[in-house]
């Protein structure tokens, strides 16, 4: 029996190393998100768009609609939202276009759609994504920039880096930062309090430890993020009644391809980038337009609960030249109506 007792703990070394390495192997898979399918490349999706290639090699992908850009008086580059491409189809009528003579310009973002993931991204990179499609195409030198959503925290960048190349920019139903440090912490607390717990989790998990962003997307104990969960209480009786409308029209399939390289490479760097923390403060923003030549929107919800609207308008109130929209009746999905495009491009092209 002492004998026995001599080996036990030579027994539990052995034991207590293959548990260790076997626990930091699983914690190794778990945090390791899987490699992306790029498109064009053995086994991925296939290239079915115009790509342009960018300095650092990555493709981005693009759509052109509206006039020609030869005969454009107004050239807008459109950027799409969370879960959402290029081929995101919006309601603006061609009598608006024809009227005004609009070049539109749809891209999908690094890892969307057919667009290169970029394990780099940031703002500041998504921006210079931005400049390097304009003068790939040879829009000119001056463009709008319409951000949608997600979209938006890249015409808060563009507004930063790329003041000069702006002709004018609206954020519609714009992302807000949680922890911007411009945000009175009691005003971003409370707005962030208003969300479901779940995305208030998620949210913070982007910002504090986006290492561990990935483990928390794919585990299984707690519910992420409301939208991807399906959750629907994040939408207002007038998103609903939107998104029944949407579900009735025919689907031409593009929908799904906003994903088709991977989760991780659109949707959770989408998150990630977003709510990292910034190189800058929308508070450090100068007007682009101190002489009135262009002019910058802010389009809110009243009734939108996926975005905030009380951090949006004390934005708008710090920064003046911003113009602030509150759309009582509407809420998150205000822009899938061609109403409020009417509204939102006469006042952008106006001036």
């Amino acid at each position: 029996m002492n004998t026995l007792l001599l080996f036990y703990p030579a027994m539990l070394v052995p034991i207590a190393v293959a548990f260790t390495v076997g626990l930091l192997g699983y914690a190794y898979q778990a945090l390791k998100p899987p490699p992306p399918k790029i498109c064009g490349s053995p086994g991925g999706p296939p290239l079915t768009s115009p790509r342009v290639k960018l300095s650092d090699g990555r493709h981005l992908a693009y759509r052109e609609t509206g006039v020609s850009k030869e005969v454009a008086k107004h050239k807008i580059i459109i950027i799409h939202g969370f879960d959402s491409s290029k081929d995101l189809q919006l309601p603006i009528s061609q009598e608006l276009i024809e009227e005004f003579k609009i070049y539109l310009l749809f891209f999908d973002r690094p890892g969307y759609g057919e667009s290169d993931p970029d394990p780099s991204r940031s703002v500041k990179s998504e921006v210079y994504d931005v400049q390097e499609l304009a003068d790939k195409l040879q829009i000119g030198p001056k463009f709008y920039v319409i951000g949608i959503s997600m979209g938006a925290y890249l015409v808060y960048g563009c507004l930063k880096y790329l003041p000069d190349r702006l002709s004018g920019a609206a954020l519609v139903v714009p992302f807000v930062h949680y922890w911007w440090p411009c945000l009175p912490a009691n005003l971003s607390t409370e707005a962030l309090k208003r969300l479901p717990l779940q995305d208030q989790m998620t949210f913070s998990v982007a910002h504090y430890t986006p290492w561990l962003f990935y483990w928390w997307m794919t585990q299984k104990w707690f519910p992420t993020l409301s939208i991807m969960s399906g959750n629907m209480a994040v939408f207002c009786p007038q998103d609903m009644e939107i998104l029944a409308k949407l579900s009735e029209s025919p689907s031409d399939g593009q929908e799904s391809k906003s994903q088709q390289q991977g989760v991780y490479e659109s949707l959770h760097r989408d998150i990630m980038t977003g709510y990292a923390k910034w190189e800058f403060d929308p508070m450090d923003l100068s007007n682009p337009f101190p002489d009135n030549e262009g002019s910058v929107h802010i389009w809110q919800g009243g009734e939108d609960r996926i975005i905030p609207s009380q951090l949006n308008r004390y934005i708008s109130e710090k920064l003046p030249w911003v113009k602030y929209h509150e759309v009582s009746d509407a809420g998150h999905l205000l822009f899938f109506e061609s109403k409020h495009w009417e509204t939102i491009l006469r006042a952008l092209l106006h001036r």
